[in-house]
């Protein structure tokens, strides 16, 4: 019974977060345009846009090696890997005991240094100068989402993460010390910049002098297009989703939980990361994007929330 369950939950997981991250995108690009006086296109415009995009045939452009034609499933890849291990929908899973903070990170630094390296061998200037703001991105925020779950992880004793989201579901006044809300404001300030929001990066924009994401992905179209575009809403749905589940456990099943539990979780679930969406895209509105050299001082800012949430968390529970 535990072990169906379990098989469910992953099931459940990927197919929700695979289904719906461009959903996810088009909500919030319909709140934004809401707030902006438009009427916008629509929540399943993702949707059409990736429709359209396979009727197309793939070009690759001459000079390219396998870092380029390989970049685009294997940034998808990764994040559905990352996605049946976030505790999204339950905390008892078969691979629960793989779920480690270390282990999801490293999958997506695996995802961004593939789409990195895809810029790169275009052997393009815009493709470069993408790279190597993508790579100094990551090499801030990697370490920030490490701390930031990190800070979690003492009071659990683990860094697994779903033992973390259990643990946590038995003591929700945690959430409000110090150590709690130092986490989430870096953790925030990490998934703006890992996903390339506003006011790290701008989805929308193609201005040679200010984009990251859109530098390195010029070269692609068709198929290739598609997936980077979808690997790039489910790191967004995925980051979203364990923002939410850390710390707005609530809904996620356990062990002991039922099929109804489970099947309530994914409800529950997208509803947590509709209103993040909606609170993203009308943050989106009012913010604007801050020049790129004072992205790492944005960045650094946030490392430094997060290495004293680390702090207050390993003071407190020394203290207790």
């Amino acid at each position: 019974m535990r072990n169906a369950l379990g098989y469910a939950a992953v099931v459940g997981q990927v197919v929700a977060v695979v289904a719906g991250a461009p959903l996810l995108t088009g909500w919030m690009r319909l709140v934004r345009a809401r707030l902006e006086g438009r009427a916008g296109a629509g929540v399943l415009q993702p949707w059409r846009d990736a429709r359209k995009l396979l009727r197309k045939e793939p070009v690759t452009p001459v000079g390219t090696g396998p870092a380029f034609r390989v970049a685009p499933a294997l940034l998808v890849a990764t994040t559905v890997v990352a996605a049946a291990l976030v505790p999204l929908l339950s905390t008892a899973t078969p691979v629960s005991g793989h779920a480690d903070l270390i282990v999801v990170v490293a999958l997506f630094a695996l995802g961004t240094l593939a789409l990195a390296l895809a810029g790169l061998d275009t052997g393009t200037a815009f493709g470069g100068m993408g790279a190597s703001r993508e790579m100094t991105v990551a090499a801030l925020v990697e370490p920030t989402i490490l701390l930031s779950v990190f800070a979690l992880s003492i009071p659990a004793g683990t860094t697994n993460i779903p033992a973390i989201v259990a643990d946590a579901l038995g003591q929700p006044a945690r959430f409000a010390s110090p150590a709690g809300l130092l986490a989430v404001a870096a953790l925030a300030v990490a998934v703006l910049a890992e996903t390339g929001r506003i006011p790290v990066d701008n989805p929308s924009t193609h201005l040679e002098l200010t984009m990251i994401h859109e530098a390195m992905v010029l070269e692609y179209a068709g198929p290739d297009l598609a997936l980077v575009e979808l690997g790039a809403q489910l790191r967004l749905a995925l980051l979203l989703g364990l923002l939410s589940s850390l710390f707005v456990p609530w809904g996620i099943a356990t062990g002991a939980s039922s099929w109804a539990a489970l099947a309530a979780a994914p409800v529950l679930c997208g509803v947590k990361v509709a209103v993040l969406g909606a609170l993203l895209a009308a943050a989106e509105v009012c913010w604007a994007k801050v020049r790129l050299f004072r992205v790492p001082e944005l960045l650094a800012g946030s490392f430094l929330l997060a290495l004293l949430s680390v702090s207050a968390s390993y003071f407190l529970n020394g203290a207790s």
